[in-house]
């Protein structure tokens, strides 16, 4: 068996968080998989692994937690991000079902006259925080909306998902500064999340209407339109954030999508690949697994850098160009197998839809001033971006 390297940094440090890749680049160095001394965990940070480790749910499970510590008790039980099969297949077979291919042509139109009423109300402006403005105000408008849930209050959405994905790192400072926001909203997201409290022929109450029929029960009911909610928002705000702030500093690939909005959904894959809204998940083994030589004991907690896999180089031609012309399919920014994010569909529309009513509308795009990043254990994102557009 070869052996192991292990790395002596802190992944959830303050610096690292702020810019990890130039650290990635060391991680994959260190080989196929090895350690992290200060938690005395293994980790993966090439893309072949990572991959292959987000597909083989039966052996890097995710019923014992995809953070940490383990499943926290402060947060609700879970039906879809961190359980195995079969337990598993039933919220996520219903969760399917009410993002049907005809449901999805419904949002799209409603998504798209937002799209329209949200860029033209921004172009008016000409200045603009696009993470405020833009890359929250469009998601927290039109999903929630979709679910049925009521307009006051949607701010406690990012505080419950910025805690939430917080929890899955070490109780550190990042935690520490969400906890009593993020517990705060918890109530106000079950409530909102309650059969009585949400609009009929809303995404939510189709949810219901599978208690109605005896698949699963009224309270998984409610369980499972909370993750749908904040699975919707968390990924989506920081992706189109993201692809915003990839855009605004690489003017010639905005050019490109301005000469061909038909690139919107691929600039926003591109940007999912180049800078993750999810940069890490844990999965506990279930049993030795070899990986490259080195054997991961069973019962221990395996880091997956999904971030890192989305630059590697063997994976990626030029990993760390944005490229709107780029194929990207195949990036794991929203994980990969039966665990990958059950927002995505919705989040690849939102984001589709507002960089494509952008390139249409907006002539230039550019930083008015510093963003600021959010630092965030799982997370990466911005909580300001300063812009200035200019119209078409």
């Amino acid at each position: 068996m070869s052996s192991i390297a292990s790395y002596a940094g802190d992944p959830f440090a303050p610096d690292f968080l702020a810019d990890p890749y130039p650290a990635y680049e060391a991680l994959r160095a260190l080989g196929p998989v090895f350690r992290i001394e200060r938690y005395d965990i293994w980790a993966m940070a090439r893309y072949a692994e990572v991959e292959s480790a987000l597909k083989d749910w039966r052996t890097f499970i995710s019923g014992e937690g995809v953070g940490l510590n383990g499943m926290n008790p402060a947060l609700p039980k879970p039906l879809t991000l961190q359980i195995d099969p079969p337990d598993h297949d039933k919220g996520r077979r219903v969760l399917g079902r009410t993002l049907s291919p005809g449901i999805a042509r419904k949002l799209r139109e409603t998504f798209q006259k937002e799209a329209v009423i949200k860029v033209s109300e921004l172009l008016d402006r000409g200045t603009f925080d696009a993470m405020r403005d833009l890359a929250e105000a469009y998601p927290m408008k039109v999903f929630p909306d979709a679910i049925g849930i009521r307009p006051d209050g949607r701010e406690k959405l990012l505080a419950w998902s910025t805690f939430v994905f917080n929890s899955f790192g070490p109780d550190n400072e990042q935690l520490a500064a969400t906890r009593q926001a993020g517990l705060a909203a918890q109530s106000w997201i079950m409530e909102c999340c309650a059969r009585s409290a949400l609009q009929p022929d809303s995404l939510g109450m189709m949810i219901y209407e599978a208690a109605d029929e005896g698949e699963i029960t009224e309270q998984e009911a409610t369980h499972l339109v909370r993750p749908f909610l904040t699975a919707g928002v968390d990924t989506t705000v920081n992706g189109i954030g993201n692809a915003v702030l990839a855009l605004a500093t690489h003017p010639d690939e905005y050019r490109k999508l301005r000469e061909r909005p038909e690139l919107a959904r691929n600039a926003f894959e591109e940007g999912l690949r180049y800078d993750s809204p999810v940069q890490t998940f844990f999965r506990t083994t279930s049993r030795d697994v070899e990986i490259g030589g080195a054997v991961i004991p069973a019962h221990r907690k395996v880091l997956l850098f999904m971030a890192s896999a989305n630059r590697d180089p063997l994976r990626w031609d030029h990993p760390e160009s944005f490229d709107v012309e780029r194929s990207a399919t195949g990036h794991v920014g929203f994980g990969a197998g039966i665990h990958a994010c059950v927002g995505q569909m919705i989040a690849r529309l939102e984001g589709e839809l507002i960089l494509g009513e952008l390139a249409r509308r907006v002539k230039t795009i550019e930083l008015a001033g510093e963003p600021k990043r959010l630092l965030n254990n799982s997370l990466r994102g911005l909580t300001s971006m300063p812009v200035r557009v200019t119209a078409a």
